[in-house]
């Protein structure tokens, strides 16, 4: 039976998720590149890509962060994860992701995750320079969310994160915040039907202020009697355009095939793990996307995944709009570890395809205490 909160919780976000999905304009391909923000569609994640963002109903943990924040409710004590990830192989753009996670009271969760994106060194160039000067900038984008998640029933979970996002070069800059909430219900003899809605990316408009902004200029005072004309020079700043956060809507649904359940033990204490996901992304800014993913695990040891994602488009080389060309793999190795092997190393692997460039490869580490 539900409480009263988690009934609230549940109208709430439904009722968010409807009023979002008629006002953001979704799947609207000519607002393409009017957004700014992009990099907070990105999953740093290792393990969660190699789903190809179809496992937003079923996100545990901290990486939930990213796909839908309710999953962290599931974070039984400590977790902490580092992730690495080569985005488009030969591009010199890394990321590189760090979240921690803590239980506090009953049934709550507190999360903390840094993205930073270094865009690596650009040659700077000027008008009467065109071909680059001696000197160079590295462009740094930013991200830092603090997550809150919480058990509301034995079937509904529910967070909010808050981003503070940051976007630089030397000279220029653009800050703002946004927020996320979402939303999963499981159900089942052992939880193995989800269903997950999160509201992505809503925030204010941001723009770019800094000293990059401004120029100089003769100005002109008059003419003197001799012909010659005289002035000063002024230094003018221009004011960049405002632009809006790539919001985006998730629904999704997953389910997990157990195979040699293990009832004495603990629930869901399975041999075999066959777990299935669909996902639905309505964006603002870009066509809406469809996901499906797979994930096999054997205990708590090996997990291997594969995923693929579709856009209008994407089929077609000419017609495509994104260096994504659809799908995704995923590799996990865990240790569990202690008395009652309640805890767990792990390294995540990812690989998401792409054309052209090689591909994006991501490498995380995680630790459950």
């Amino acid at each position: 039976m539900m409480n009263k909160l988690a009934k609230i919780v549940l109208n709430s976000a439904v009722g968010v998720s409807l009023l979002s999905a008629g006002v953001m304009n979704a799947g609207n391909p000519d607002r393409s590149g009017s957004s700014g923000g992009s990099q907070l569609l990105i999953n740093p994640w290792a393990r969660s890509s190699g789903w190809g963002g179809s496992n937003q109903a079923n996100a545990h943990g901290l990486e939930a962060m990213f796909l839908n924040v309710a999953g962290m409710a599931f974070t039984k004590k400590t977790e902490v994860v580092f992730s690495r990830t080569n985005w488009l192989s030969g591009s010199n753009i890394n990321i590189n992701a760090f979240g921690f996670s803590q239980h506090v009271g009953e049934t709550g969760v507190l999360g903390l995750g840094i993205v930073a994106l270094d865009g690596g060194d650009i040659d700077i160039t000027t008008v009467d320079q065109p071909e680059g000067t001696d000197g160079q900038y590295s462009p740094l984008f930013l991200n830092i969310g603090l997550s809150y998640a919480k058990a509301f029933s034995d079937n509904i979970y529910g967070g909010a994160t808050v981003k503070i996002i940051s976007e630089q070069i030397s000279n220029v800059a653009a800050r703002g915040i946004c927020l996320d909430a979402g939303i999963q219900y499981h159900t089942g003899k052992y939880d193995q039907f989800h269903l997950g809605i999160s509201l992505k990316n809503v925030g204010p408009k941001m723009v770019y202020k800094g000293d990059g902004m401004s120029f100089e200029a003769n100005i002109a005072s008059g003419t003197q009697s001799n012909g010659t004309v005289s002035g000063y020079t002024a230094t003018f700043e221009q004011r960049s355009a405002n632009f809006e956060l790539p919001s985006c809507l998730n629904m999704g649904a997953s389910y997990d095939f157990l195979l040699g359940v293990n009832d004495s033990v603990k629930a869901k204490e399975v041999d075999h793990r066959i777990s299935v996901a669909a996902n639905y992304t309505s964006n603002s800014f870009t066509y809406d996307q469809y996901s499906l993913g797979v994930e096999y695990g054997f205990r708590k040891y090996f997990m291997v995944r594969a995923g693929y994602t579709y856009e209008k488009g994407q089929l077609k080389n000419d017609d495509r709009r994104t260096a994504f060309t659809g799908p995704s793999a995923g590799i996990t190795l865990q240790l569990p570890f202690g008395s009652e092997k309640n805890k767990s190393f792990a390294l995540d692997y990812s690989y998401r395809f792409t054309n052209p460039y090689a591909g994006v490869h991501s490498i995380g580490a995680r630790i459950n205490l």
